[in-house]
């Protein structure tokens, strides 16, 4: 998926440039509560409790301070992207067992038109593997220098 259309499952009030979150639950939460104010999901504590169940199969997590909690749900009508950041950094039990300092939420409805799901998530991946653009990430405080770096500009 090229990054151009990456950018567009996200929008402005699904960032936030510094997470009130100090730990992994209030994390999770803090990113689906943007999709629940802006009226994106039906049912919190649906999602929720798919994201908890995710996290059992494995931490979403994937190391070098990223995690990317996602699930598929009926509360959704769209693919979204929530992003969120925090410079103390969170436990989030990652792979590499470092704290998470990007997150990343993907929410999709069980069937997306497309298919984009899984290439959203490949994409992020690819993204977030360059250490410049994590970097990058750590320093963005608006939403207009977020979707630039997404863009790859």
């Amino acid at each position: 998926m090229h990054r151009t259309e990456l950018a567009k499952f996200f929008k402005e009030n699904l960032f936030i440039a510094n997470l009130k979150a100090r730990r992994k639950d209030a994390a999770i939460a803090e990113l689906l509560d943007l999709f629940v104010a802006e009226k994106y999901i039906r049912n919190r504590d649906i999602v929720l409790e798919m994201l908890h169940q995710r996290e059992t199969l494995g931490s979403t997590g994937i190391g070098k301070g990223v995690a990317i909690p996602h699930g598929r749900t009926t509360a959704a009508s769209e693919v979204l992207i929530a992003f969120g950041k925090t410079e103390t950094g969170i436990e989030f039990d990652a792979i590499d067992d470092k704290p998470v300092h990007l997150f990343f939420m993907v929410i999709a409805p069980p069937n997306d038109e497309g298919n984009v799901y899984l290439p959203i998530l490949g994409s992020l991946v690819t993204i977030l593997n360059e250490k410049s653009n994590r970097d990058r990430l750590l320093k963005v405080e608006n939403y207009a220098d977020f979707i630039a770096l997404v863009k790859g500009e």
